[in-house]
């Protein structure tokens, strides 16, 4: 399906007289995508940044504030958007794993805003399990969703989870990255303009497996996409905890690794299969997000060109980041960097100077205390995050925090990651693997070698040597953990009901 902004524009002056009529308080945009690592975003300035593969981001961050230091909390997909609407970490929200639900009485987020006089919609991916049923309106994918010809739940289709509905009739075939910023087009033209809005614009790309719609089918194909500095270090883990787990870009995992998703020669000598596996999927992954950038283009110049955009607070992130064969790794799950940072762009002309920049330690419990902040309500206190408000507007608190908290719980299940659990300052990150799957829903039922990893970010930001029994390390390992401890008791998630995880960690 091919968009354009001509068939955007006769309605454009109708909206004038309408637009100038509403309220003073800003429109909100939230635009995220899935899987979508702060490496593959040009205004990041990785190894991929020559390839422009996000020019409409990169002129997002231009103008606004881009953020160099925020992190999720749990690397996964449907734990991840739980802590979006709760502000809440996932063992306190209950939502460790992609089985567990979210009960709709703690979609806090859309109720509070809704309760504020916003109107609200959210459009595209949703992976939670209960119906997003405190938006006015919402049109979302069920489950994952298809890439091509996808059909979603549609509030006013009947009964939630029937109320199922195609996408628009057409001959061609339509990719999902389009078909959703139709969808939120139709509903911004549409909208009740006497109040703001509140639209939740998720894109389900550029989640395996990898999908571009057509018009990408040749993008990169003259290029060599440049290897991380990391994709062919041996061994290709930094502990015995880590050893042989993970699945792969090459041959290491014989199980399930990249090879296998871009159907490469299992014949190939070793190198040559990485080499081509590694070439096949960051070509087909910059092909989706090529296409979700192109997409947020329409969307911004739909606003501009309706005299909205001044008036609009945009953010755009992802809902974690993304393996792209740092380590010879695929998919997330993993404390390592591309997998733990999240990209993170605002723009708002009437608080955020153009340019700017925070390394401020974020992690998305933030997200809901800020857009609350921004529509002003105040955030209730079961929420764990703080507003970043203050350092959107050039005056970052004096108290923020120094030390951010992550856990992954789901224990060796799809692409055989042990649960482990760390922090990570400025400075360095402490990862701790204990090697249990505990009670988490859909955790492997069995035990992996138990470790530490820390990292000295400064000196080795590609996480490429682990430090932890260097006796130069011996005081700052002291410091982490004891940190490590008091920021557990500070979220609560001090594990006082595993006794065995507990002695497995004094042991070690």
């Amino acid at each position: 399906m091919k968009l354009s902004l001509r068939c955007f524009l006769p309605a454009l002056a109708a909206f004038s007289v309408a637009v100038a009529a509403e309220p003073g308080r800003p429109n909100i945009l939230w635009i995220m995508s899935d899987d979508h690592a702060a490496e593959a975003v040009g205004a990041y300035g990785s190894h991929l940044a020559k390839l422009n593969p996000t020019p409409a981001l990169d002129r997002l961050a231009a103008e606004g504030m881009r953020f160099t230091n925020t992190f999720c909390t749990n690397s996964i997909c449907t734990p991840s958007r739980a802590t979006l609407l709760t502000g809440q970490y996932s063992h306190t929200n209950g939502v460790r794993t992609l089985s567990d639900p979210l009960p709709i009485a703690r979609h806090d987020l859309p109720r509070l805003v809704k309760g504020a006089g916003y109107q609200t919609a959210i459009i595209g991916k949703w992976h939670l399990h209960e119906e997003p049923a405190e938006f006015d309106y919402y049109c979302v994918l069920p489950g994952q969703g298809r890439y091509f010809n996808p059909v979603f739940h549609k509030k006013g289709a009947g009964v939630w989870p029937k109320n199922l509905v195609n996408s628009p009739d057409t001959y061609d075939s339509q990719h999902s990255s389009d078909v959703i910023t139709k969808f939120s087009l139709d509903w911004l033209k549409q909208r009740d303009r006497s109040k703001p809005f509140f639209l939740m614009h998720h894109f389900k790309a550029p989640h395996d497996n990898f999908e571009n719609a057509e018009r990408y089918d040749f993008l990169y194909d003259d290029v060599t996409i440049p290897e991380p500095a990391s994709l062919r270090d041996v061994p290709n883990s930094a502990s015995e905890a880590t050893k042989g787990t993970g699945t792969s870009i090459g041959k290491r995992n014989a199980r399930r690794n990249m090879g296998h998703h871009m159907f490469v020669d299992p014949n190939l000598p070793d190198d040559e299969y990485l080499r081509i596996s590694y070439q096949r999927y960051l070509k087909k992954y910059l092909r989706t997000v090529r296409g979700l950038d192109d997409n947020i283009a329409l969307l911004i110049a739909y606003l501009r060109e309706s005299g909205q955009l001044e008036n609009t607070i945009i953010l755009y992130t992802s809902d974690q980041g993304f393996m792209l064969g740092q380590h010879d790794y695929i998919d997330k799950r993993w404390m390592y960097e591309p997998s733990l940072r999240m990209p993170f762009i605002v723009r708002y002309p009437a608080k955020v100077a153009p340019g700017s920049l925070s390394d401020a330690l974020v992690n998305n419990t933030d997200f809901a205390p800020t857009l609350l902040a921004l529509a002003g309500v105040a955030a209730p206190a079961s929420m764990q995050g703080r507003s970043l408000v203050p350092i959107l507007e050039g005056r970052p608190p004096a108290d923020w925090r120094t030390a951010t908290y992550y856990r992954y719980w789901m224990h060796m299940t799809h692409h055989d990651n042990p649960a482990h659990y760390g922090i990570r300052t400025k400075e360095f990150k402490l990862i701790f693997y204990y090697g249990l799957p505990l009670d988490a829903t859909g955790a492997l039922k069995k035990t992996t070698t138990p470790g530490w990893e820390l990292f000295d970010l400064a000196k080795d930001p590609e996480e490429r040597r682990n430090v932890y029994g260097d006796p130069a390390y011996a005081a700052t390992v002291r410091q982490l953990k004891a940190e490590l401890v008091r920021l557990k008791q500070e979220v609560g998630d001090t594990d006082d009901r595993y006794p065995d995880l507990l002695k497995i960690r004094e042991e070690n």
